[in-house]
């Protein structure tokens, strides 16, 4: 099955092991002991993660070494960003909306 890099991020496990991989390079089972799931899930995961092309695994001796890939996070990027402006008029409106009604109330004292 292919796999994109929105499979990847839709599942929240998936975006906190991203997180984890962001900030340094851990083996499989150190990232296995930041979850409450068992290591088969976490290693499916993973191997859903590495399917997107978002992390890589290398082996040293006995260690799998699960580092993250950020050029693979760029289309998620890119596409969120384009919706941005949208919320950002969005919530100025809402801002707006309310000083309004904070303004009215004030005034009705």
């Amino acid at each position: 099955m292919r796999r994109d890099v929105f499979q990847a991020i839709a599942d929240p496990v998936r975006r906190d092991i991203i997180e984890l991989l962001a900030n340094e390079m851990l083996t499989v089972n150190e990232v296995a002991e930041h979850f409450e799931i068992s290591r088969p899930a976490v290693s499916k995961h993973l191997k859903i993660l590495k399917e997107c092309g978002i992390i890589v695994i290398n082996k040293q001796g006995r260690e799998q070494f699960c580092q993250i890939q950020p050029r693979s996070l760029v289309p998620a990027f890119l596409w969120i960003e384009q919706y941005q402006n949208l919320w950002e008029e969005k919530l100025d409106s809402f801002e707006n909306y309310l000083m309004k009604l904070q303004t009215k109330k004030k005034q009705d004292e």
